[in-house]
């Protein structure tokens, strides 16, 4: 029996990021492409919809604390949700905030062009864990495990 391309693994945030993961800028919605047409057209933009889940798309620029390559640490995230998800930690820096996301799954996919590419993830979660619990809440991180956009281990 195979697994069907574009399955979702449930993954414990503590375990895709050891390391945390840090929110950079604010939640946005994740809106659907719009032509030069549409907008002459002045035709409303409209917010994706994810198919398996039917909730709304929003997304955030995040960057794993653990990835030693600098191409790597950075990378979307998208939360499906009804209304806009806000995190509920402080910034440590302006526009910068550690946080831990609740319902995380990870979808393999192939990044990178030509001969170099290479294995990574689209990470999608439900919202943002409450501040102070879990790996966003720890004060002292230990370990040395690569993860992000194409750890191994997350899936």
């Amino acid at each position: 029996m195979a697994i069907d391309k574009g399955h979702r693994f449930a993954v414990p945030f503590d375990e895709a990021f050891p390391q945390g993961l840090v929110m950079v800028g604010e939640v946005s919605p994740d809106n659907e492409y719009q032509s030069r047409e549409d907008k002459a057209a002045g035709r409303p933009v409209r917010q994706r919809v994810d198919e398996v889940t039917g909730k709304r798309q929003w997304k955030f620029l995040a960057t794993d604390l653990g990835e030693t390559r600098a191409k790597r640490a950075s990378f979307e995230v998208t939360l499906l949700a009804d209304v806009q998800p806000v995190p509920s930690s402080a910034e440590v820096m302006p526009g910068m905030r550690p946080v831990e996301l609740e319902g995380l799954t990870a979808e393999p996919k192939v990044a990178g062009q030509g001969e170099y590419k290479y294995q990574s993830y689209v990470y999608r979660a439900t919202g943002f864990a409450a501040a102070g619990s879990g790996a966003a809440g720890k004060s002292s991180r230990s370990g040395s495990s690569a993860s992000g956009a194409d750890n191994p281990k997350a899936a």
